[in-house]
């Protein structure tokens, strides 16, 4: 076993009502939830894997797929909507070369589209990780890959 689920485990009590916490130490050690690490925590748990993995599929906050380090979240909520902002992520998909939901090959960049950041006023509205990009028209959407680019 890696050390490092070795270390999350040892942090909790082996029992099935720790799993949504050791879940949560891995997705931030590895930035997702690999499939092999989620068979480890089932054996150590001594609960089946499909247990662990329809935890791990239920809740948004988990990805079985590696993100990037950028993650690019836009925001689709009405008032992002009514002011262009599927034209804004359309854009993101051209820069990035990648889908809603893709990561990109380097794990630079992760994209997707998300329901409200509570920015209305600000529309449309890009997170970048935990930076707020507000009036985001197609136009700007070069400028900010390339912030994080370097």
């Amino acid at each position: 076993m890696e050390a490092k689920v070795s270390e999350i485990l040892q942090r909790y009590e082996p029992e099935q009502s720790s799993i949504i916490a050791i879940l949560q130490d891995i997705q931030e050690a590895y930035g997702y939830l690999p499939r092999e690490i989620l068979a480890q925590v089932a054996e150590e748990l001594n609960i089946p894997l499909s247990r662990v993995l329809s935890l791990a599929t239920f809740f948004r906050a988990f990805s079985l797929k590696p993100k990037g380090k950028h993650p690019i979240h836009v925001c689709m909520g009405t008032a992002c909507h009514v002011r262009g902002a599927q034209l804004v992520l359309e854009k993101f998909e051209r820069e990035l070369g990648i889908k809603t939901g893709e990561t990109s090959e380097d794990l630079s960049f992760s994209l997707d589209a998300v329901r409200c950041v509570g920015c209305c006023g600000l529309a449309p509205v890009v997170m970048a990780g935990e930076e707020v990009h507000g009036k985001v028209s197609q136009m700007k959407v070069p400028g900010i890959i390339k912030k994080y680019k370097k």
